[in-house]
């Protein structure tokens, strides 16, 4: 093969790549600002105890991205769950935190991230008095935007009826395979 033409094939089959993937020509071309401690959209979001503020929505990004910013006063967190098409990465800014993956616990403290893939079952606990805070990302974003607008409607706390709480998830990409952690 000719050297000028093998290294060119690794520049043409990534742009056949995103082609294939479909870039958007809805994707916005312009930066923004949120401001500390609001929301992109100027919405509250109470949900399992948390504020969720978005910092970059799906629609910011066609779909690949989502950022919450969650402030927590309680302690605990969402039962343990896994979502089929998302990743998701926590990156803790105050407080502490336990984010277990399959069969991984970790404790974190302010600065410490973890990260949990796609299929893999996971969940995090705020386990410190006070107030706690973490970016929450999620690639691609799926529907977890809608998702979290949805909780919102069920009110601020856990909600108590796990029927209701899995069809939720369910319909979101979602499944709950156990409870919330223990600490």
């Amino acid at each position: 093969m000719n050297r000028r033409l093998f290294l060119q094939f690794p520049l043409v089959a990534s742009a056949l790549a995103a082609e294939a993937k479909g870039f958007s020509k809805n994707r916005p071309n312009k930066g923004f600002k949120v401001e500390a401690n609001k929301d992109r959209y100027q919405e509250e979001l109470l949900i399992m105890g948390g504020h969720f503020s978005c910092k970059v929505s799906s629609k910011d990004t066609d779909g690949d991205l989502l950022i919450y910013d969650t402030i927590r006063e309680e302690k605990g967190g969402p039962a343990y769950h896994l979502h089929y098409s998302q990743d998701e990465w926590f990156y803790i800014i105050k407080g502490e935190f336990i984010v277990k993956v399959a069969d991984d616990t970790f404790t974190l403290k302010p600065g410490d991230s973890a990260f949990a893939p796609r299929t893999i079952p996971h969940a995090f606990a705020k386990t410190s008095e006070g107030e706690g805070q973490m970016l929450v990302l999620f690639q691609p974003a799926g529907l977890m935007e809608d998702f979290f607008k949805e909780m919102s409607k069920l009110g601020p706390s856990i909600p108590k009826n796990q029927e209701t709480l899995k069809e939720l998830w369910r319909k979101h990409g979602m499944e709950i395979v156990g409870p919330p952690l223990k600490f």
